[in-house]
């Protein structure tokens, strides 16, 4: 099963087993990054998975791929006349629906929506504002989602759909605290913005003299920021990625972009919903764009980025690297089935 797998490729999930022998076992068992042929040089920030046969990748010039069948085929699915667009974000409900998010100033930032996996797409959302500059997007279920923008008039905007991303609208702004200089979130890996649950959002940001994380528990109505413990102080520096597994438990990941940069204490975890967060007592040793939790564990959790995969037994308190090669974002879907990508084209699946 799924969860079993995943059990022993990480290690216990929750207290010590009984059976000491077993526990060492899984323990030493190492995961391991299956490479897949995406026929690509594209660089895919932007993943949805759906399951163990279904994901998305969204990425460089306008490129959307998909894989029915476990990733041993990748069909290019990229909206037509997209190649001017850098896609970011894309979040998919199954096969069929997805919505992708591209990023830019002014009018680069869209929104396009497929219902019939990718055949055809519709623009739903055009940025007519030139302060404007959107980053990530988030659905709650198939029909409630948020996306965000870098502040605007000091403040970060949010979107909303009800409808699965047929139609948009801007929030509105008196909800959400005053940014400071220079804070902006990253469109590092689709996960600036992260959902859990039917209410609950939270905003990842950095590039102020403190990272922060913002939270909702009103779809975006209302936000209370949070200084998180990553450091920033800089525009490339800050909070790039979020996981929450429930509406308490949370990772970040981030650190300095640049490869000529130390990231010291890159990596930081929540047990209060974001409102206090508490650095890793092993971080991960450099800068990660993307973190996930593992399905089926209470514990278990992996962070990629340009330099490696770094995984986690104990809710992030302690990672270790199990992997050297470059990955922008990862995902796992509720069957347990976890995916990576990033730079010329990478994409990856979780070996069994």
């Amino acid at each position: 099963m799924a969860g079993a797998a995943l059990a022993l490729a990480f290690g216990p999930a929750g207290p010590a087993r009984a059976d000491g022998a077993r526990e060492h076992q899984a323990q030493d068992r190492t995961p391991r990054w299956e490479p897949q042929d995406s026929g690509t040089g594209a660089r895919f920030r932007g993943l949805a998975a759906v399951s163990r046969g279904t994901a998305w990748v969204a990425g460089s010039k306008g490129t959307v791929l998909r894989t029915s069948d476990g990733g041993a085929h990748w069909r290019n699915v990229s909206p037509p006349g997209a190649g001017e667009l850098e896609f970011r974000d894309i979040e998919a409900f199954d096969g069929r629906r997805a919505v992708v998010l591209a990023i830019g100033e002014g009018d680069a930032s869209r929104v396009l929506r497929t219902e019939d996996g990718g055949a055809t797409w519709t623009e739903s959302f055009r940025n007519a504002d030139p302060k404007a500059f959107y980053d990530c997007l988030t659905f709650f279920d198939p029909r409630h989602g948020l996306a965000m923008s870098d502040p605007v008039d000091g403040r970060f905007r949010i979107l909303s759909t009800r409808d699965g991303g047929r139609s948009w609208d801007v929030l509105p702004g008196d909800g959400m605290p005053a940014a400071q200089d220079g804070e902006a979130g990253f469109a590092a890996s689709g996960q600036c913005l992260v959902s859990s649950g039917p209410h609950d959002v939270w905003l990842a940001t950095g590039g102020g003299a403190h990272a922060r994380v913002l939270h909702s528990s009103d779809r975006g109505l209302t936000w209370r920021a949070s200084d998180a413990t990553i450091p920033a102080g800089d525009p490339a520096r800050g909070v790039f990625g979020l996981a929450f597994r429930d509406r308490a438990h949370g990772l970040a990941v981030g650190g300095d972009y640049r490869a000529d940069q130390a990231s010291a204490q890159a990596s930081a975890t929540t047990a209060d919903g974001g409102r206090t967060w508490t650095p890793s007592a092993a971080p991960v040793p450099a800068y990660r764009s993307g973190v996930t939790w593992l399905p089926h564990t209470r514990a278990g959790a992996l962070a990629v980025g340009p330099t490696g995969t770094d995984v986690t037994n104990d809710g992030g308190r302690t990672w270790r690297t199990v992997d050297t090669g470059s990955y922008d974002t990862v995902s796992c879907a509720h069957d347990g089935a976890c995916w990576a990508s990033g730079e010329t084209g990478r994409i990856a699946r979780l070996a069994p």
